[in-house]
């Protein structure tokens, strides 16, 4: 497999991007990779251009690295990190069709391959994962690890997804080799809240209902719930794996309102139903156990297309 360094050296304008609404694998893998290319090109011009970073990981941007305003240019190198498609590259979208070499690293399973050259592995953790396996070890100091660590345990679920595999094990443990004080960030990437965020997740948690044998359990959080709670979208993060934990629930599914009688759909899942195949359906994508899309509808008619899908693969 090539190297980071490889691809990089003949470019002297690079761009690293992520997916909108950035999560921690995104965050991570975006700010890791911008961190490791300037310890090796201090020289290069290398901006890193994501939507605002949610609140929780705004403490892995210190030196105010990433930029959330996207300038018309052309770059000779694009890197693409986590993001499926290159619609979900946001703002930046047109700079990658008009840079001079592209770049994907990711580990969605419904990635196409889009760019020039494209490092998928739909088996991996993490696309923080993918990028370690493009990165020289002797290079990776604790400061590259902060972020490549916390975008892991982001999307291993502090290693409790199935996507965790012993080579996932094995890379954490070498980034905590390198002294990050790991118990903190899992807290607080994890299982910190606010007291907002705590009072969101009871009321939709009151709210929700199961179905089909309580098999799914399905619950929305509405604009007006938001406003009530004074909370951000931000504070959703998290909700949806509170509900697929419950007992004998194989299948959960928020909905959020985003619009009048439009939703961002979360679903999870936790054994057989591979909730991907029903977000790409409806022009979303993801994971085989963690997947979204939005819908038009109301409330009823968002979950009555969902479960039409996902009954087919329900078993006794």
């Amino acid at each position: 497999m090539s190297d980071l360094k490889e691809i990089a050296r003949d470019a002297e304008s690079i761009l690293i991007a992520g997916h909108v609404r950035p999560d921690g694998d995104c965050v991570g893998s975006c700010l890791s990779t911008y961190l490791y290319l300037k310890k090796i090109f201090p020289e290069k011009q290398i901006e890193v251009y994501l939507e605002t970073l949610p609140e929780v990981f705004q403490f892995l941007d210190e030196k105010k690295i990433v930029s959330y305003e996207a300038e018309e240019k052309e770059v000779d190198l694009f890197i693409a990190l986590d993001s499926s498609t290159t619609d979900r590259l946001g703002d930046v979208e047109p700079l990658f069709y008009r840079a001079k070499k592209t770049i994907c690293v990711d580990h969605h399973i419904s990635n196409r391959a889009y760019a020039g050259e494209n490092y998928i592995e739909p088996e991996a953790s993490s696309t923080c994962e993918v990028l370690y396996g493009l990165m020289d070890e002797n290079m990776i100091d604790k400061e590259i690890a902060i972020p490549l660590y916390i975008g892991i345990i982001f999307d291993s679920g502090v290693f409790r997804y199935s996507n965790t595999s012993r080579r996932t094990h094995e890379i954490a443990g070498r980034l905590i080799e390198t002294g990050i004080p790991f118990w903190e960030y899992i807290d607080k990437c994890f299982y910190e809240r606010t007291y907002t965020q705590t009072q969101l997740l009871g009321r939709t948690l009151l709210g929700s209902m199961r179905v089909m044998d309580g098999k799914i359990i399905v619950a929305s959080i509405t604009r007006r719930m938001l406003e009530f709670y004074e909370a951000k979208t931000e504070d959703i993060d998290g909700i949806v794996e509170q509900m697929r934990v419950t007992r004998g629930v194989e299948v959960a599914i928020l909905l959020h309102e985003i619009d009048d009688q439009k939703y961002k759909v979360s679903m999870r899942s936790n054994d057989y139903v591979d909730v991907s195949k029903v977000a790409a359906y409806f022009g979303g994508g993801g994971h085989k156990k963690a997947a979204g899309c939005t819908m038009q509808g109301s409330v009823h008619d968002v979950f009555n297309n969902l479960t039409k899908h996902i009954e087919p693969q329900m078993r006794a």
